[in-house]
């Protein structure tokens, strides 16, 4: 509500928000358990304020199929916590999503909270990530848009859920400038931090390309600079833009569940 409260603090019950979203709202030994309960033997987390479209969907994907093969083949960016990492040649049979989506404060023109959520499970709906091997919870953090600083952030709040490896992506934790539109932190700096922050030097970082919009394919795909003239990227504001002016986008760039929830909630507005 309207107040923040700070010092010492002993807490007897669980806050709820009663908003219809408590059941999401898992503490970290809580989603240790519920990991242990899918017998997880790897658990990749993914951080993200967006809707989930496919481009996000195949670095998941991409990511889960990589750790089953253990052959890291595949230009994934991948971070190992807690415990230590000794290198081996185990194969992982059960590697476990945690699909864990920013609660806070975002910008205004950011999707709210509740929406995402909606979205998020019309696309575990609609089979885009396999619903059995992925666990939705919500981080609670807010959103500072701090870039590297905050991807440590990010990163570091997630050895507490039992997360073995974590995804980073493009500028991460980062917005583009007022009034150029450039991007205000480069966009390889969050991966690169990460690789020499205090407390996170035992993990193994793979740079994971960018996912874009192959318009000859009608999906999304990593992108290829040798056919760049394929690719098309489209930005959240762009998507927003689609969603506000009823139009929908290509085929293959979202699931179509997963995009009318979007579609409805600006259109209603």
């Amino acid at each position: 509500g309207d107040w923040l409260v700070g010092g010492d603090l002993k807490v007897f019950n669980k806050i709820t928000w009663n908003d219809g979203l408590d059941d999401y709202r898992l503490t970290p030994n809580q989603i240790k358990k519920r990991l242990k309960d899918m017998n997880a033997d790897a658990v990749f987390a993914f951080q993200l304020r967006n809707p989930i479209h496919n481009g996000h969907a195949l670095l998941m994907q991409e990511t889960k199929q990589t750790l089953l093969k253990r052959e890291f083949k595949n230009p994934v960016l991948l971070l190992h916590p807690l415990g230590g990492w000794t290198k081996d040649d185990r194969e992982f049979k059960n590697p476990v999503l945690l699909l864990h989506p920013l609660g806070g404060w975002t910008k205004d023109d950011d999707v709210p909270l509740d929406v995402r959520i909606r979205q998020h499970e019309a696309v575990l709906q609609d089979g885009v990530l396999d619903a059995k091997s992925t666990l939705m919870a919500i981080f609670p953090s807010p959103m500072s848009y701090a870039g590297p600083r905050e991807v440590q952030w990010h990163a570091k709040a997630r050895l507490v859920t039992g997360a073995n490896f974590y995804i980073v992506g493009r500028d991460p934790a980062g917005l583009p400038h007022p009034d150029t539109g450039d991007d205000l932190y480069d966009p390889t700096h969050g991966s690169k931090v990460l690789a020499m922050a205090p407390g996170l030097t035992k993990f193994e970082i793979i740079p994971f390309k960018v996912a874009a919009y192959n318009k000859a394919e009608k999906r999304m795909e990593l992108f290829d600079e040798r056919r760049k003239q394929d690719f098309e990227f489209i930005s959240g504001t762009k998507m927003r833009g689609f969603a506000r002016e009823g139009v929908s986008p290509p085929d293959g760039f979202m699931a179509p569940k997963a995009w009318k929830v979007l579609s409805d909630f600006y259109q209603q507005k």
